[in-house]
């Protein structure tokens, strides 16, 4: 990970004013993310209007169904609720609290939430407009009322989970903060594994979905205008913050 980006909220921690946050909010997470979904449903229309909803993709839901078994499906039901919306809205109440709480950064501690709220906006937009069926395999999980296209569950998971990957590297022992982020970044990959397997999602839609999530990441870990280590001013504000 680039140490610039990635420790930006550590080399510039000066407090922005409310408005401030919000106006840079909307231009570096809002405006793109406007964009993405454009994207997102485009390709959506295209995959269930003249690509007829990638007759390949059968087989790979039907492969994943062949691997079941009831260990598998056990096993799977827990990977693929890390990705309920409960689970992720509960889970990140916590950490946000918890890192507030550590770091007095209202600013930094809610990054998480932005990522997921604009992952949400985006993907409930694009599910409802696209409107793909789900895959015509068994389901062994209770099918939620949106479509198929993208897989909200893993686009919530990849959101949430990088941008705990993110904040990890301010853990000071270096054994935790690798144990941190390796479980943070396995996280989606299990729960995407899991809707396949389970036949929630077809490939395209966890595709997508995860590619949902990591923008909208991004896009919030970057939603904050900072100054880099280099810059004087930055240095400057640190130094008149109260310790």
């Amino acid at each position: 990970m680039n140490d610039t980006f990635v420790h930006r909220y550590e080399s510039d921690a000066s407090r922005p004013t409310v408005g401030a946050a919000l106006r840079d909010a909307a231009l570096r997470v809002l405006a793109p993310a406007v964009v993405l979904f454009g994207a997102i449903v485009g390709l959506g229309l295209l995959i269930v209007g003249p690509f007829h909803n990638l007759p390949w993709e059968k087989d790979v839901s039907r492969d994943a169904q062949s691997l079941r078994t009831s260990t598998w499906d056990a096993v799977t039901m827990v990977w693929s609720h890390i990705g309920n919306t409960e689970i992720i809205i509960g889970v990140c109440i916590v950490v946000v609290a918890l890192v507030w709480w550590r770091t007095k950064q209202w600013w930094y501690a809610v990054v998480p939430a932005i990522a997921i709220a604009a992952q949400a906006s985006v993907f409930v937009a694009a599910t409802t407009i696209v409107g793909r069926d789900r895959p015509k395999v068994e389901h062994l999980d209770p099918a939620p009322p949106t479509s198929s296209y993208p897989s909200g569950h893993v686009g919530a998971a990849t959101a949430l989970y990088l941008t705990f990957a993110f904040m990890a590297q301010r853990i000071e022992r270096a054994w935790l903060r690798r144990l941190v982020t390796v479980i943070c970044l396995v996280i989606p990959f299990l729960v995407a594994s899991a809707r396949l397997y389970r036949g929630m999602h077809s490939l395209t839609d966890i595709v997508i979905g995860a590619l949902n999530g990591l923008i909208c990441a991004l896009l919030a870990w970057h939603y904050l205008r900072r100054r880099s280590a280099r810059d004087p001013a930055a240095g400057r504000e640190r130094e008149a913050l109260p310790r």
